[in-house]
């Protein structure tokens, strides 16, 4: 197993609601163990996915209404079966979900009909009881506040907490004494959620374990403000009175947006962290460690210096630099398996925070071939062995979009037309870019990176139909999936690459 990311490997990042499977998104049931001995039968050596909390608004697991929480849309039904908790007549007469893409609201409603029943079924037998309520207890430090406010959530209509009655808002604690007793069956049935979330995880995770196969998790700096975390812990943030941001987090002007990016997110207030030790960042980087072998840290620039913009400010163009916890924060934590997504405006500080703690940082090769002046640093001769090379990411088109581009609002069609001709001079292609998503794997693969990753679409020569999120927009976006695991010839070809450059995890 490709334990260490200081060890020469590679992988693919693909999300499980990307995986095929019969109920409307992809889940941690028999596709996701087929995935796991695919990618094995490659010789990878890590699967990359994207948070997997609850989606939130815009269905993106970036904006997840729980730090903690597990996506209830990655519980298998058909493990629930197994499991005595569902009949699989149940399934019979399924809604026809669409091909190629995920249909949350569909899908949710789906699931949650059925986990509804499992849970029914659940209560009424005692052979998980003692396993349920120990990982209650275990977990209590969070799953109890999360329970609530999600129960809370679905008795007023999903409303945010800011909009609730000013005692639940302010917890006070009669009101939630009163609100846990009134809605006790509602949170159990997101106990139960997560426990079966946990227990499903852990299966997944025991078997890509069996086949040398480690998981790469993602933790987003930022937290939604509708979120247990915000409600739990508002001292922790940056807001009014009732609840509301004062100020909010974006990034300024850049290659993807004129104006910014204003993602909205409450900023924290990081000297009452720092007073607390860190605690509450400790328990969620422990808590994505019993996940995840290694975890992409997002917005690592975020930690040295972030981006604050007034919150009544509609974009994220007027705001200014604050510095951010800095080294602080990872002398609490020590040594950690961690990806700083150094993406951006990197400043020296940046690279000084991550060299410091020997932190891979990431090279995307789709940026190597514009007129940034940071474009140099992503061509592959120009790489560090301490980093993680992709093709693309999540936020990119995949490779075959961005070298077909005719043009967009990020790039120019001159623009385009100029990327194109350097990286196929650059790579060394003679035809026309036919199969430009291997060329640039092989660039990727052959670099002397630690670590080489890319996203599955990537693989698969997919344009940008395939496309997982488009920055700056909020709809469409999350919901790319494939219709079938990859075909044997796919994985024989990533095989073979993955041998030619010394990555095979065998």
């Amino acid at each position: 197993m490709a334990s260490h990311l200081s060890e020469r490997a590679s992988g693919v990042l693909l999300h499980p609601t990307s995986l095929p499977g019969p109920h409307g998104s992809g889940d941690l049931g028999p596709e996701a163990h087929a995935f796991a001995r695919w990618l094995a039968g490659a010789e990878q050596g890590w699967w990359q996915m994207l948070p997997v909390g609850p989606a939130g608004t815009g269905n993106s697991p970036y904006s997840a209404p729980s730090a903690f929480a597990g996506n209830p849309l990655l519980i298998s039904l058909d493990d629930l079966a197994e499991e005595g908790l569902l009949e699989r007549a149940s399934f019979t007469g399924s809604p026809a979900f669409p091909s190629g893409r995920v249909d949350y609201a569909a899908s949710r409603a789906w699931r949650d009909r059925h986990l509804r029943a499992a849970f029914a079924a659940f209560s009424k037998r005692t052979s998980d009881r003692g396993e349920f309520e120990l990982f209650c207890a275990e977990n209590a430090a969070w799953l109890e506040d999360f329970a609530l406010f999600m129960a809370i959530k679905h008795a007023r209509s999903e409303r945010p907490w800011t909009g609730w009655e000013p005692d639940l808002r302010a917890r006070e604690p009669a009101a939630l004494a009163r609100a846990r007793q009134a809605l006790s069956g509602e949170v159990r049935q997101h106990r139960f959620e997560q426990f079966f979330f946990a227990r499903q995880w852990q299966s997944l995770r025991d078997r890509c374990r069996s086949l040398g196969l480690g998981l790469i998790g993602d933790i987003p700096i930022f937290v939604a403000h509708d979120s247990a975390d915000v409600w739990t812990h508002p001292d922790l943030f940056c807001l009014d009175r009732k609840g509301q941001p004062t100020v909010v987090a974006g990034v300024p002007p850049d290659y993807f947006s004129a104006t910014g990016q204003r993602w909205g997110n409450p900023l924290y207030d990081w000297e009452k962290i720092e007073r607390t030790g860190f605690r509450w960042w400790l328990q969620r980087f422990a808590h994505a460690f019993a996940r995840f072998d290694a975890v992409r840290l997002d917005h690592f620039i975020g930690f040295t210096r972030y981006w604050e913009v007034p919150a009544n400010e509609p974009t994220a163009e007027h705001g200014r630099w604050r510095p951010g916890p800095g080294a602080k924060l990872f002398q609490a934590l020590g040594p950690a398996q961690l990806i700083a997504e150094d993406l951006g405006e990197v400043t020296p500080e940046v690279t000084a925070l991550r060299e410091r703690f020997h932190l891979p940082g990431m090279k995307v090769l789709q940026f190597a071939f514009g007129t940034d002046p940071q474009a140099p640093t992503f061509l592959p001769h120009n790489y560090e062995r301490n980093s993680a090379a992709y093709t693309g990411t999540h936020d990119n088109d995949t490779t075959v979009g961005w070298f077909h581009d005719p043009g967009s609002p990020q790039r120019s069609q001159e623009q385009c037309e100029q990327e194109r001709r350097a990286a196929l001079a650059y790579l060394g292609v003679k035809d026309s870019g036919r199969e430009i998503h291997w060329d640039m794997i092989r660039g990727v693969w052959s670099s002397v990176a630690n670590l080489a990753l890319a996203p599955m679409q990537d693989f698969l020569g997919l344009g940008s139909e395939a496309r997982m999120n488009l920055p700056g927009t909020s709809e469409g976006n999350w919901e790319w999936r494939l219709s079938a695991l990859p075909p044997a010839e796919v994985r024989e070809r990533l095989r073979k690459a993955t041998r030619i450059y010394g990555r095979s995890a065998l």
